[in-house]
Formats: structure tokens, C-alpha cells, sequence
């Protein structure tokens, strides 16, 4: 028998309006013990994934704690992210969970890609200091974000543009072509690794930035050239993004993951393939998630303003998050107050067995330690 309960909640935001077919734009469900108050939440969400049923809300509720699995407006729906309303939205949850479920200490948890973005939520509620997207202006609520006590990333990322253009293929030609190929720069040509030599991965990391830069120029003078034709935006698409050379290289960041795999398989494959992450943008999108020069979506900025308890965990077999990413995020962190802790276990701690019970067991006892009962 559970001895827990969930509850759907959904609502809108101060940005947001419910759509014409009748759905709410902020859902998730509320995990929650059976038979006695909790005054300690956490929540948990994504950039793009749904995070309502997260593998952690269960095993968190069962340990006596609430677990608000959330999603933003831009669930499903990453081709048209704007940080300044996803915050909005989690600041909706946050709210929910103070005022409706009588919580008394808030944990944010930061996981996978929405390390950086619950990152920079708690940064945004210690006062305004991002930039609207181009063309835009910072919506007013944003000044009433509501902060948290608590702050947990899990097997996370440093940041969305970090984390996008570490995977970034810059061997690629032609944007719009995702067939062309520079040799000198095809981590997958036999001639260049694995194992890769120290000129090439300088070369090639430049290379990856270089890539970003120039698609962040593009969709400046694009929106430039739209607002000549009265147009506001447009959609393009990103081509080949599974291209880290850790993925074939194991003596690079070293840990104990399986080399030659992705979160998508076979590395090449994948590289090659429609599936991956910002394959479908708009200009205002890239500006506002990937671009290194434009994206408040970055980690270390927002990092450098938590001063809350943090536990940073981070999975040794992962093999999209890598040791250096969970140390950046732990030296990042302006915590005075933080822990690191490596355990066994792939990305989604799906094996071994018994991994995400362990990751249970830490935060459970770390928020027990500072007294989140």
C-alpha cells in the first residue's frame, strides 16, 4: 500500500492565460505522505521535459516530504522558450506551495537540464539582474518571484548554451545542410580519434563556440532584416548536436560511463539522426536559451548568487553529465554551505539498482541536517 498520495494542480501564471481549449498552462502533481501535514516541498522543473511524474516525487513522499513535479507553459514545447515567463511559471508553483499546500521551507530541485533553470529562478528572486530577450521587455512579475530555503541539483548540467554547445558538431558546413562536413573537424573520421589529441580538442572546442557565435549573429541580423518586413520571428532548424568528444573519448573527464553511448545511443547515429536537443528554434529562442553571448540560461551567473544550503549529486556513469560539470556547479555556487556527492549510477539512475533510492536517502538525510522535517 502507498504511503503517499499525488494531486494534479494546474493553473495559470501573471503571463499567462488559460488556452482556448481549456487547459491551464502551468500543471504538475503534488506528491504528499498519507495522514500527516509536510512542511517541507521540494520542486522540480524542465526546461522542455515533462517533470510531473519525476522518478524522485514517490520516493520523496514516501520518506515524508511534499514533491511538486511542475512544468512550465514550454513543456512539449522548446522551440518557442522564453526564461523570463518559464520563471514566471515556476514562480506560480513555488506560490502554490507556500500558500495552498502550507509548506514551510521550499527546496528547489535543480535535475538534468533544469539545473541551470531552477538555478536561475532562485537567482532572479534575490532581485531582477537578466536582460529581456530582444524585442521584448521584462514582464513586472518577475519582481515577485518568491524564494526558496533549500537548493539540490542533481545530475546537472552547467547550463543550457554550456551544455548545447559541448555537443555542438562543428564540423558542419552549411546550416541548412546536415550532411556537410569539414573533415578537420569530424570527431567521427577514424584520422582525428579517438583518443583525440590535445591540439584537436582545442581545436575542436574553439571550433564549437565558434559555431554558436555565428548563429547567434545570424539571428540578430535576421531579426533585423524581419523587422524591414514587419515580421516579428521566425523558426530554423539545428543540426547535429550529439558531438562531445567525451562520448568517444573516456580518458577525457574520465568517470566510470560507457563509452561510445549517448542518451540517444549510438553517438554517431544520433549525430546524424533527426533527434536532439534545439532542433527546432526560434531566433528570440536561440537568443533567450542557447546563445553563449545572449543566454541568461547560463549556469555559473545565477549560481554565483545562491546562498542557500546546496547539495550538488552527480551520477559517475552518466554519459551526458560529466565529473567537471558537478564540480563547476559546486565552485559556482555562492553557498558557503554545500556539499558534493558522487554516486554510482547512470543519468537517469536507472541502474544499478537501487540508485535512485540512494539519491532518496541523501537528500532526505541532508534536509534533515538542516532541519527540513
Amino acid at each position: 500500500m502507498h504511503t503517499w498520495q499525488r494531486k494534479f494542480i494546474s493553473m495559470t501564471s501573471e503571463t499567462s492565460a488559460r488556452n482556448g481549449a481549456g487547459f491551464m498552462p502551468c500543471q504538475g502533481l503534488y506528491y504528499s505522505p498519507k495522514n500527516h501535514k509536510t512542511k517541507t516541498a521540494l520542486i522540480a522543473t524542465h526546461y522542455n521535459v515533462d517533470f510531473s511524474e519525476h522518478y524522485l516525487a514517490e520516493l520523496m513522499a514516501a520518506r515524508g516530504y511534499g514533491f511538486l513535479g511542475w512544468n512550465t507553459r514550454f513543456r512539449g514545447n522548446e522551440g518557442f522558450f522564453l526564461l523570463e515567463h518559464a520563471l514566471i511559471d515556476i514562480g506560480a508553483g513555488v506560490r502554490w506551495l507556500r500558500e495552498e499546500a502550507g509548506v514551510e521551507k521550499v527546496v528547489i530541485l535543480g535535475n538534468s537540464g533544469g539545473g541551470s533553470l531552477m538555478g536561475a529562478y532562485q537567482s532572479q528572486t534575490q532581485g531582477v539582474t537578466m536582460t529581456p530577450t530582444p524585442g521584448l521587455e521584462l514582464p513586472e512579475a518577475l519582481e515577485d518571484l518568491i524564494t526558496a530555503d533549500l537548493y539540490v541539483s542533481l545530475c546537472a548540467h552547467s547550463g543550457r548554451p554550456e551544455v548545447l554547445t559541448s555537443w555542438l558538431d562543428p564540423s558542419i558546413i552549411d546550416e541548412i545542410d546536415p550532411t556537410s562536413i569539414d573533415p578537420d573537424l569530424n570527431m567521427y573520421d577514424k584520422r582525428n580519434g579517438p583518443p583525440y589529441s590535445s591540439e584537436f580538442i582545442q581545436k575542436y572546442r574553439t571550433a564549437q563556440e565558434s559555431r554558436n557565435h555565428r548563429i547567434t549573429d545570424w539571428c540578430h541580423s535576421e531579426l533585423h532584416r524581419l523587422d524591414e518586413l514587419n515580421m516579428t520571428d521566425r523558426a530554423f532548424n539545428l543540426f547535429r548536436t550529439w558531438a562531445d568528444l567525451r562520448l568517444m573519448d573516456g580518458s577525457i573527464d574520465a568517470s566510470k560511463r560507457e563509452v561510445g553511448r549517448c542518451y540517444a545511443g549510438d553517438p554517431k547515429q544520433a549525430n546524424f539522426g533527426p533527434r536532439g536537443i534545439g532542433l527546432t528554434n526560434t531566433l528570440r529562442t536561440w537568443l533567450s536559451m542557447w546563445s553563449l553571448k545572449d543566454s541568461h540560461c547560463r549556469g555559473a551567473p545565477h549560481l554565483n548568487r545562491i546562498n542557500l544550503p546546496a547539495l550538488i549529486i552527480q551520477s559517475s556513469g552518466d554519459t551526458g553529465v560529466f565529473p567537471s560539470d558537478a564540480e563547476s556547479i559546486y565552485n559556482a555556487l555562492g553557498s558557503e554551505d554545500k556539499t558534493l556527492k558522487m554516486i554510482d549510477g547512470d543519468h537517469y539512475l536507472i541502474e544499478p539498482i537501487g540508485a535512485r533510492k540512494k539519491a532518496a536517502d541523501l537528500i532526505a538525510n541532508w534536509l534533515a541536517d538542516n532541519n527540513a522535517n
